[in-house]
């Protein structure tokens, strides 16, 4: 695969905000890395997003984390290795990619914020956000994975 646009320097303005985005949740968000990577990766598999999966996979790992959590990541719901609060985030993680599908009920959003409260709520809904954005710009751009 060969990336169809160099993106980067066609629309600097336009990318520039979304690494704006991308400092903000690496300095200000209240959402703890290893959390945040397992979001990205899960995002990306739905997506079938190989860069970011690539990349994050291997931010992970460099994180410390196992290779069983990467690995048993798509079936985390029939897994008792992630914590509640991490199979809350991930069943956010799920609904608001699949946003047009379900929405995000109420039942979740009660389940969700029994373990973040408001602030953290909104970091984690902008780091879902974040990858979606990153997988759209990836897949439609056709970024090769190095």
């Amino acid at each position: 695969m060969t990336r169809r646009i160099d993106y980067m320097t066609i629309a600097p303005n336009g990318l520039n905000k979304v690494m704006a985005m991308e400092g903000y949740l690496a300095k200000e968000s209240t959402i703890e890395q290893s959390l945040a990577e397992l979001i990205k990766i899960r995002v990306s598999q739905i997506n079938g997003c190989a860069f970011c999966l690539h990349m994050h996979t291997a931010d992970a790992r460099k994180n410390g984390e196992t290779e069983q959590r990467i690995y048993l990541l798509n079936a985390w719901k029939e897994t008792s290795i992630y914590t509640a609060k991490e199979k809350a985030a991930l069943a956010l993680a799920e609904a608001i990619t699949l946003i047009s599908t379900n929405g995000v009920s109420d039942e979740l959003y009660e389940v969700v914020r029994t373990f973040f409260n408001e602030k953290e709520f909104t970091d984690l809904v902008l780091a879902i956000s974040q990858i979606n954005v990153w997988n759209r710009i990836s897949i439609s751009m056709a970024n090769p994975v190095d």
